[in-house]
């Protein structure tokens, strides 16, 4: 299929939504065993914390993925990269739909997060490239809204299903969306060649000197490690309170708020980057002391979980953006970087989640996330010049020339 919207300066938007559905899933499938971990603890004989791997370990197949994938397919054409991405996303989730085995489901876990690790390294370049150069923020930003759908709308919906008809009913779904994902993708999306030349030699140790992108980096490990350690037992943490059945209310309540945070995100990130940051940890922190303190009240813990996902709703394209701004001609290798401690994040929160439910209870949950708060409040407050400026141009994922090199992007 050839650009044709592009050459007429127009979005094309069946193949751009195509790829918001990419992130979709791709986001659906990381956060949904949060919403039935009960009952899939139980169905595999294992503990909840057990069952909490399966956030890990997917975590830790993206994060093993992002650079040397990316580095690797380089070349590949971008429609048969992005195909391969959904296909194992079809596989992975089939896997954990049949699977009565413990280790087997952990398998299928980690290959879903290898195939996000391809998705998440061609999403915003290939939306760039499909799109009028006038026109691509505004193609990245309907690519990205895939992330708040899927946890304002795909996460509930699942959990709902899943107590409706059973945990694995909601994993079979996701891999009827992913089957019609990919017919989508041959009739819609164009193709793209990739990149030209030696790709994938990223200088870690000179990205890591340039002044900011440390300190973004460590805000990125520390607040990501204290929003998984929560979210991924939230299931348990509401049981403790005699909540459980209202997990998808909640989730829902989440949902709505992180997406109204992209929103305006979205809006300010250009001119109020700083203030934007700075609200958005202070935000978590309140929310989370609420949920240690006074989660006990229904009115209360609806008020703290909105008060959550207005603070990280917008937290991946925040911290998405002072990489890249810090980053400079180095940017695509510390959004790599990023993305890698990003989900290294995820996968050390499952496993301390875990360890905390088990030997401290869920009540020690929510303590946890507010003790790790605190040092990225301090950080973002601090670290006030190159990694969270007051004002910022233009996101480089945004400004940078066109190329074929991909950028890889976090997520929600």
């Amino acid at each position: 299929m050839r650009d044709t919207a592009k050459a007429h300066g127009k979005l094309p938007l069946p193949a751009l939504v195509a790829l918001a559905m990419a992130a979709f899933i791709t986001v659906l499938t990381e956060a949904l065993p949060a919403g039935v971990l009960p009952a899939m603890s139980e169905d595999l004989g294992v503990s909840e914390s057990a069952a909490g791997q399966a956030v890990t370990v997917y975590a830790l197949g993206t994060a093993a993925a992002a650079i040397p994938l990316t580095a690797a397919t380089a070349g590949w054409r971008r429609k048969k990269l992005l195909l391969a991405g959904v296909a194992g996303f079809a596989v992975a989730n089939t896997v954990t739909a049949v699977s009565p085995w413990y280790p087997l489901t952990m398998a299928g876990r980690c290959l879903a997060g290898v195939a996000a690790g391809v998705v998440w390294a061609l999403l915003v370049g290939y939306a760039r490239g499909i799109s009028p150069a006038a026109l691509r923020g505004k193609a990245i930003a309907l690519v990205m809204a895939g992330i708040p759908a899927a946890l304002s709308l795909g996460v509930p919906a699942g959990t709902f299903l899943g107590g409706l008809l059973g945990w694995r009913a909601a994993f079979w779904a996701m891999t009827g969306l992913a089957v019609v994902l990919t017919g989508w993708i041959v009739a819609v999306v164009p193709d793209r060649p990739g990149a030209r030349g030696p790709a994938g030699r990223i200088p870690l140790a000179r990205t890591l000197r340039v002044p900011g992108v440390a300190a973004v980096l460590w805000v990125t490990l520390i607040w990501v490690l204290a929003h998984t350690v929560l979210y991924t037992y939230i299931a348990a943490f509401l049981e403790r309170l005699g909540a459980g059945e209202r997990i998808d209310v909640v989730l829902l309540v989440f949902g709505v708020a992180s997406l109204l945070s992209i929103w305006i995100t979205g809006a300010y990130i250009d001119r109020r980057p700083r203030a934007l940051v700075l609200s958005a940890a202070l935000l978590f922190a309140v929310a989370v002391a609420v949920l240690a303190v006074r989660a006990g009240s229904t009115p209360l813990l609806y008020a703290a979980v909105a008060l959550w996902g207005l603070g990280w709703g917008g937290a991946p394209t925040l911290l998405q953006t002072a990489a890249a701004v810090a980053g400079g001609d180095a940017a695509d290798t510390a959004q790599a970087m990023l993305v890698t401690l990003w989900n290294a994040a995820m996968a050390a929160g499952g496993i301390a989640g875990g360890l905390l439910l088990t030997h401290g209870g869920a009540g020690s949950l929510p303590w946890t996330a507010l003790l790790l708060a605190l040092p990225v409040l301090a950080l973002v407050t601090t670290a006030r010049r190159a990694a969270f400026p007051a004002t910022a141009p233009a996101p480089a994922a945004l400004t940078t020339t066109e190329g074929e090199a991909e950028t890889v992007t976090a997520r929600g």
